[in-house]
């Protein structure tokens, strides 16, 4: 299993109060395509530098670093692409954490 970084932009428009459910969606969907939730970040709300839609001025920004296949990955964009609760998902191989390197 590789770890992951997932960096989500959650559609935040008049959603303020649903925010842990859909955090709780997204986790739950790493764990159903057969991954690991390590660790949830909670970010601020943010303002876009540059507004591509009007709709879509600011967003909530939330980070995960989870363990799982490949397959995983294509799970994820898969299910998060049609949703409406996420605005933008990038994912990343996370670096490995300092204890394990200090170890070997």
């Amino acid at each position: 299993m590789k770890r992951y970084e997932g960096l989500f932009i959650l559609n935040s428009a008049g959603k303020e109060e649903t925010l842990k459910d859909t955090i709780d969606k997204i986790s739950a969907e790493i764990v159903s395509g057969g991954g690991k939730v390590e660790t949830v970040q909670k970010m601020d709300k943010k303002s876009f530098a540059r507004v591509a839609d009007r709709k879509f001025a600011s967003g909530f920004y939330l980070n995960i670093i989870f363990e799982g296949e490949p397959s995983t990955l294509a799970h994820l964009r898969h299910r998060l692409c049609s949703s409406e609760d996420v605005f933008r998902a990038l994912f990343t191989i996370a670096p490995t954490p300092k204890t394990e390197v200090a170890a070997k």
